[in-house]
């Protein structure tokens, strides 16, 4: 998910008894969605969770969470319309510290000298935390290898640590941006931001929390962060609450420097009730420019809350914060 500027240029209704099922399972006890909208359609009507985008050339390229005998999940398009699922496995094989199973919400990143980075979350075999690698490629298509014996994110006392994404300033030094998982023992959650490596393979320095969770929507954790840069203002998209249901949402906090202080705002910019059902449990959100348009690329869930189809939506920016285009 490696950001730089962002945006100079520009069914039947959800059936009653699905809703109150859902609001019974939300972590949040979010209000049921609203029936009153046709489920939006999927630009990729299958399982394809927490995208994580990357534009070169003329192509996008979406990589999602796991599926069935593949750790990252990939798609491209021309046109943000139609998609095609990659025929390989974006990251073949797994580092020697990785279990198998678990590779969630990979965040790819564009390199100097045409190399490419694809930061992923696994399962570390030694402490049982779900934790941060760094894998590379020269071909955006993969495949990715991790050569690192060892993850590059693991804060084990603080839950371990997932959903990493890249921003990268003006001058062209990387930021690498995650959660520390602490909603699976009772822990804060609190976003990351830390300098990469210039070839993207280590940390510099010490990392620094921007936001937790802190509003009553929000429930118990916020994750899936990523950074943009709009108008000057640094622009921090976030999902929250439980991702198994119609709480989940994306929030957005706002920023005049990259290390903060953020200001949240108020209310999520997409969830379930503000787009009256047309999306159950948005997240897992990316945000790249292409075709002279900004784009949201979002999950959520299907009608029957089996799978998590991918969304690409064109926004509008107001408020400083970008906003699912009607």
């Amino acid at each position: 998910m490696s950001r730089t500027q962002v945006g100079a240029a520009a069914g039947t209704a959800l059936a009653a008894a699905l809703a109150l099922a859902l609001a019974g399972c939300s972590a949040g006890g979010a209000a049921a969605p609203t029936a009153s909208a046709t489920p939006a359609p999927f630009q990729l009507d299958r399982d394809f969770p927490d995208p994580g985008a990357l534009v070169v050339g003329d192509r996008v390229y979406a990589y999602a969470t796991n599926a069935p005998g593949v750790n990252v999940q990939l798609a491209t398009s021309t046109d943000m319309r139609h998609w095609t699922m990659s025929g390989s496995d974006a990251l073949p094989e797994l580092p020697s510290w990785a279990a198998p199973g678990k590779t969630w919400a990979p965040g790819p990143a564009a390199l100097p000298g045409g190399r490419f980075a694809l930061y992923f979350t696994a399962t570390d075999a030694p402490s049982g935390r779900q934790c941060i690698g760094a894998a590379f490629a020269t071909d955006p298509a993969g495949p990715f290898s991790s050569p690192a014996a060892t993850p590059l994110v693991c804060p084990v006392d603080d839950g371990g640590a997932i959903d990493a994404s890249v921003f990268t300033e003006d001058d062209g030094s990387r930021y690498l941006v995650w959660k520390n998982d602490g909603n699976c023992c009772g822990l804060d959650t609190w976003i990351h931001v830390q300098r990469l490596s210039a070839d993207g393979s280590a940390l510099v320095g010490e990392a620094t929390k921007l936001i937790k969770q802190t509003e009553p929507w929000e429930g118990h954790l916020v994750e899936a962060p990523v950074i943009v840069k709009h108008a000057g203002s640094y622009v921090l998209l976030y999902s929250a609450n439980d991702y198994g249901g119609d709480s989940y949402a994306t929030g957005a906090a706002t920023a005049s420097s990259l290390l903060g202080p953020y200001t949240k705002h108020d209310g999520p910019i997409l969830s379930t009730s503000g787009s009256a059902g047309r999306y159950l449990g948005p997240g897992g959100a990316d945000l790249v420019s292409f075709g002279g348009k900004d784009w949201l690329l979002f999950h959520s869930w299907d009608d029957a809350v089996v799978y998590r189809g991918l969304h690409a939506v064109p926004v509008t920016w107001r408020g400083g914060v970008p906003v699912p285009a009607a």
